[in-house]
């Protein structure tokens, strides 16, 4: 289900991935510490954390108390980062992933925010807030939790792309909704742990693409799983790319058709216009990333997409 041109992207982005491990261990690092204050930040602010990037990266690696911020707000930065460790140190491991992972996962996202349910599937009806999807009774919580995780670990999903198995996993997991609070948080962390058991790096959903990641999830809800997994995808190609840049040694200025541009800078000498350019870049059908809020390319990736448009 992945859009032709995206699945070839991330096929060769993976293949120069795999092809310059191990990485060198500083870059390493770094890569990690950028991927993870984002993977942060975004995650709780999707969800109504008020903390900016910067004030989280504060939180994390100076244990900074931010003025006028919640308590809360600060646990959710601090518990994100031990459910990261934790998910790490899963992926690393050979067993499957279990029901009782997931609930230790969440356990750690709701530590000192709340105790009380920290760990413990609901025990009552929920809605979710502005969706048509209509969780699950309680008592049937456990048992859908299970199949999940036996659908995780079954012939039918492994025939499937890594990435489509990873996104149809997090549908479903939200979709059951088994936490009063954190669903989330820690639906993200399982979609994460499912790519980086494939070798993949951390897929980070950006607080400003927020409203599409709620409709592609309830496009999925009425069985149309296709946006959320092309959704999840390009932000998998947005991860691969900060690894291979990260990894690859740079000892001469890049040719000019390969230099990231703006995409009015772009439209200038192709024959497309800058809102076609961002159409083709939010399909995936278009080599391009952001850089803050703003879409960039190549000359290259624009004439790679014209060659391919022809034929």
């Amino acid at each position: 289900m992945i859009e032709t041109r995206l699945l070839d992207r991330l096929t060769q982005l993976k293949s120069e991935l795999d092809a310059l491990r191990p990485l060198p261990q500083a870059a390493v690092a770094k890569l990690r510490e950028q991927i993870n204050i984002e993977w942060i930040y975004n995650s709780n602010a999707i969800e109504g954390s008020t903390l900016t990037l910067r004030e989280t990266q504060l939180i994390l690696e100076h244990g900074v108390t931010i003025g006028g911020k919640s308590l809360r707000e600060h646990f959710e930065v601090i518990n994100h980062r031990e459910a990261i460790d934790f998910v790490e140190r899963l992926a690393n491991g050979a067993s499957p992933v279990t029901a009782h992972d997931i609930r230790q996962l969440h356990q750690l996202v709701l530590t000192k925010i709340d105790d009380d349910h920290a760990g413990q599937y609901r025990q009552v009806a929920v809605r979710i807030a502005g969706a048509r999807h209509v969780p699950p009774e309680s008592w049937q919580v456990p048992a859908l939790m299970n199949d999940l995780m036996r659908w995780i670990a079954g012939k039918e999903a492994s025939k499937l792309h890594p990435i489509e198995r990873a996104a149809r996993a997090h549908h479903q997991f939200v979709a059951i909704h088994p936490f009063i609070d954190g669903n989330g948080r820690t639906g993200r962390l399982l979609l994460n742990l499912l790519l980086f058991k494939d070798g993949y790096p951390a897929a980070v959903i950006e607080k400003i693409n927020r409203r599409q990641y709620y409709k592609v999830l309830s496009d999925a809800d009425g069985g149309n799983p296709k946006g959320l997994i092309n959704f999840i995808a390009r932000a998998c190609e947005r991860s691969l790319r900060m690894s291979v840049e990260a990894g690859r040694t740079v000892t001469k200025r890049p040719a000019m058709a390969e230099r990231w541009m703006s995409l009015a800078e772009a439209a200038k000498g192709a024959p497309y216009s800058q809102e076609y350019l961002s159409l083709l870049a939010r399909l995936g059908r278009l080599t391009a990333k952001k850089q803050g809020r703003n879409w960039v390319t190549t000359q290259a990736a624009i004439e790679a997409y014209r060659a391919n448009k022809q034929k």
